[in-house]
C-alpha cells in the first residue's frame, strides 16, 4: 500500500510559528507556540499538525489557554476530519535515542517521518519527548531538538524531570537551586514560579570560605547576586541539572541540610531540622558521545547520602523525580488524554503508548512499574534500543517488552504491532458475522 503525500493545514488560530533560526525564550514563554525550521516557514510540514494540538493540549491542560485560544480546539463530540490515529501515541527518551552527543542518531530523522506520515499506511501517529535532562526549559529543548532534527515541534511536546516541580512553587519562599551552566538553572525556576531562588554562586560570593578549592570566576561572579545568608532561611534544595562542580556543591547542600532551618553558619545537633532536598530525575548513569558511559544526577545523590550517613550517622530521606517516577508517566498520560479529546472527542488517553529509551533502570522501568500499577488507565509497552546506555552482549536489569537496533525500528515495530491488532479485529469480526449468517 502505497503512502500518500500528506500536507498538514494552515496553523491553527492562536499558534504561533517561529522560526528555530530566531525564535528567543521570551517569545516562546509569551504563549502557545511551534518551533519551525526556517525552510519550512513558508510550506507544509507534516510534523506541524502533532506539534500545535500538543501545543495546544498542553496549555489547556495547565489551565492557561485564554479565550482566543480556548476557542480553536474542536469541542468534544464533533471531532474534526483526521488521518491521525489516536489509538496508540509514542513516547521518547532524547539522549540515546534520538540525540547522542549533541547530533542526531542516524535513523532518528526518518523515524520522525514515518510518525509524521510517510508509512505504508498513510496514517500519523501523535509522539511527545520525555526526558530526565535537566537545567533548560521546555521551551530550550524546543529551539535545541528543533535544529537538531530540522523539524516542527512545540514546547507542548516537552516532559522534564523537573517539570513536576513547578507544583511546588507556591509551597517554598527561599529555594536553593543547584546544577546547570550559569545561571539557566535560576532562570527555570523563576519561570516555573519560585519567588526567591538562590544558587552556590550566591552563596560563594557572600562568603568565599564557603568552598577552600573553588572560586568564582568574573561571569560567575557577575551573574551571582549579592545577600546575606546569615539574615536568610532556604526551606527547600532543588538539583534542577547535573551539578558543574560536585566537590562545591555537595559542600553546600550539605551546609544547608545539616544546618537549623536551613540557616547557613549554624548547625543542627539532631541533624533533622535542615531543609527537604528534591532531585529532578535519579540517573545514576547516562549516553553522551563519549564511548562509555558518564555519571548522571543519581550519582551525585547516591554520593550525597554517603557523605550525609558518614557525618550524621542519619540516612538522607530525599525526593526524586523523572524516570522511573509514576507521576512523569502519569503526566503524559494526562497531556495525551487531552489531546484525544481535542482532535478525537474522546476523553480518554490512547490505548497504547509505545515508550522508547535507552535506560533499563530508568526508561524501562519506568514504563513497565507504571503499566503494572492501578495509576495506569491504559497500555504503556516498553520497547529499549541499543544506542544509548544499554549494551548489546548485557541483560538489562529490567526487561522490556522488545529490544531493537535504534528508533526507527522501535517505530515500525509499534506501528506493525497496531496493525496487526487492526488485523485480527478484522478477522474476528469476520468471524462472528459468518457464525451469525450460519445460524439464520
Amino acid at each position: 500500500m502505497s503512502s500518500p503525500t500528506l500536507l498538514s493545514p494552515p496553523t491553527k488560530p492562536g499558534i504561533r510559528r517561529l522560526s528555530s533560526s530566531s525564535a528567543t525564550f521570551e517569545e516562546l514563554a509569551l504563549g502557545p507556540s511551534v518551533v519551525v525550521p526556517p525552510e519550512h516557514m513558508t510550506k507544509p510540514s507534516n510534523a506541524h499538525e502533532t506539534a500545535a494540538a500538543l501545543e495546544l493540549a498542553k496549555h489547556r491542560l495547565a489551565g492557561k489557554e485564554k479565550g482566543a485560544i480556548h476557542g480553536q480546539i474542536t469541542p468534544p463530540g464533533t471531532p474534526p476530519k483526521t488521518n491521525f490515529t489516536d489509538q496508540y501515541a509514542f513516547a521518547f527518551d532524547i539522549d540515546g535515542v534520538l540525540i547522542r552527543g549533541g547530533k542526531p542518531i542516524p535513523q532518528a530523522v526518518e523515524a520522525m517521518k514515518v510518525l509524521n506520515g510517510q508509512n505504508e499506511y498513510g496514517v500519523k501517529v501523535p509522539y511527545i519527548f520525555v526526558t530526565n535532562g535537566g537545567g533548560k526549559t521546555e521551551q530550550e529543548r524546543c529551539l535545541d531538538l528543533s535544529r537538531q532534527l530540522e523539524m516542527e515541534i512545540s514546547p507542548g511536546q516537552f516532559i522534564c524531570g523537573h517539570t513536576p516541580m513547578r507544583e511546588m512553587a507556591q509551597k517554598y519562599g527561599t529555594v536553593l537551586v543547584v546544577g546547570g551552566e550559569g545561571d539557566k538553572c535560576r532562570t527555570v525556576a523563576e519561570g516555573y514560579g519560585f519567588r526567591d531562588v538562590v544558587t552556590p554562586g550566591d552563596i560563594i560570593k557572600d562568603n568565599k570560605d564557603t568552598t577552600p578549592f573553588r572560586k568564582l570566576t568574573d561571569d560567575e561572579t557577575n551573574h551571582s547576586r549579592a545577600r546575606n545568608f546569615g539574615e536568610a532561611e532556604i526551606e527547600a534544595i532543588f538539583v534542577f541539572a547535573d551539578s558543574r562542580d560536585w566537590a562545591g556543591d555537595q559542600q553546600i547542600i550539605l551546609d544547608v541540610l545539616m544546618s537549623k532551618h536551613g540557616r547557613l553558619g549554624t548547625r543542627s545537633e539532631s541533624f533533622d531540622e535542615g531543609p527537604p532536598i528534591f532531585f529532578s530525575h535519579n540517573d545514576i548513569v547516562w549516553s553522551t558521545s563519549h564511548q562509555l558511559t558518564r555519571l548522571g544526577m543519581g550519582a551525585l545523590r547516591t554520593s550525597l547520602e554517603a557523605m550525609y550517613k558518614a557525618m550524621t550517622g542519619k540516612d538522607l530521606i530525599s525526593t526524586a523525580f523523572g524516570k522511573p517516577q509514576i507521576g512523569t508517566f502519569q503526566f503524559a498520560t494526562r497531556l495525551l488524554q487531552q489531546w484525544r479529546k481535542d482532535t478525537h472527542g474522546i476523553n480518554a488517553p490512547p490505548r497504547t503508548v509505545y515508550f522508547v529509551g535507552d535506560t533499563p533502570e530508568s526508561d524501562i522501568r519506568g514504563t513497565n512499574e507504571f503499566n503494572a500499577s492501578d495509576q495506569c488507565e491504559n497500555q504503556w509497552y516498553s520497547i529499549l534500543v541499543r544506542t544509548g546506555v544499554f549494551q548489546e552482549g548485557t541483560k538489562p536489569a529490567f526487561q522490556p517488552n522488545a529490544t531493537v537496533d535504534n528508533v526507527l525500528d522501535a517505530v515500525k515495530h509499534g506501528i506493525q504491532r497496531e496493525a496487526d491488532k487492526n488485523t485480527k479485529t478484522i478477522v474476528q469480526q469476520l468471524s462472528e458475522q459468518r457464525e451469525v449468517i450460519a445460524e439464520e
